[in-house]
């Protein structure tokens, strides 16, 4: 019950009865009444530049093929990435849902066997996506922190995976029909599928070779126990909370930050650029700009979505 609804409560039962703005700075000051969040509002998703790879690992796309019902009743959401140039089939993981920490155990397999591609092609769904910081998910701030770039296509234009999703109508008739018992019999029909496309199934456009004849895994190695980020240029390093927050002294107390969940865990970099403004990185990338007086964030373009949109043909 807010500061509105106690005052005319109060009006009913006392002769003398505060201001609305008294009131509302009591319940403040028991910390009663939920602020307004000093951070960054909601993104629309929308697509980004898309590159044309030419090489192996240049780029990497993946999906969740559509959910399907198992023989048991239960669902089975199954992960899928291919390397776009040679159609190499890295992975198809059998989930029971799409949460992101299952997705980044995922990759974090896919990543320790082929390496680190250089970018990463995905819709705008979760867990790829969110509707947090400039469109980032967990899974995606995961790919930034290990260099990886990301590109997304435009919402309901999955034309622009054509190649991956092509692959995903072969994988539904070749191996979820009928769809098996369980969700482990089911992983041993996906591994099997991906040994027949990967190494037997001649493709047309690596001129009828195979992608295993084609695929070599990444130079680039993955490191799980990457440092954590420093900024040696910056006032000071400090780590985002895990509800998101980032906490600025103003020398009277601390301010709170919201940044995004996203990147919970993970260090930013803030400088201080004026007397009451605060610049805020994370690896090289802006964040933005954090007014103390206002207590908002002037937020910048968007440094990890490039701002030249692809062409729907």
């Amino acid at each position: 019950m807010g500061a509105p609804k106690i005052k005319s409560y109060l009006e009913r039962k006392l002769a003398n009865v505060p201001a609305k703005s008294t009131v509302h700075a009591i319940l403040q000051r028991h910390e009663m009444v939920k602020g307004k969040r000093r951070g960054i509002p909601v993104s629309k998703a929308k697509g980004t530049h898309l590159s044309k790879p030419c090489e192996p690992n240049d780029l990497w796309c993946t999906d969740f093929k559509g959910q399907f019902k198992l023989g048991n009743g239960s669902y089975c959401y199954p992960l899928t990435v291919t390397d776009q140039v040679s159609r190499f089939f890295l992975a198809c993981e059998c989930f029971e849902n799409t949460s992101e920490d299952q997705c980044i155990s995922s990759f974090h397999r896919i990543f320790s066997e082929y390496g680190l591609p250089a970018a990463i092609r995905s819709d705008n769904g979760v867990p790829f996506a969110s509707r947090s910081y400039f469109g980032l998910s967990k899974l995606a701030v995961f790919w930034l922190r290990l260099g990886i770039k990301l590109e997304r296509i435009i919402p309901g234009h999955p034309e622009q995976n054509g190649c991956h999703e092509r692959m995903h109508r072969t994988l539904k008739a070749d191996a979820t029909k009928p769809p098996s018992k369980n969700i482990l019999s089911q992983q041993e029909r996906f591994d099997a599928y991906r040994e027949i496309f990967n190494v037997e199934r001649p493709h047309e456009a690596l001129q009828m070779a195979s992608p295993a004849q084609v695929y070599q895994p990444s130079k680039r190695k993955f490191d799980p126990d990457v440092e954590p980020l420093s900024y040696p240029e910056h006032d000071f390093t400090t780590r985002i909370t895990q509800c998101g927050k980032v906490f600025i002294n103003n020398k009277r107390h601390l301010i709170k930050v919201h940044v995004g969940m996203p990147f919970a865990g993970y260090n930013v970099g803030l400088k201080k650029i004026g007397d009451e403004m605060w610049q805020i990185n994370f690896m090289d990338y802006l964040l933005g700009y954090f007014d103390m007086e206002n207590q908002k964030i002037q937020i910048p373009v968007n440094p990890f979505l490039s701002e030249r949109m692809p062409e729907i043909s």
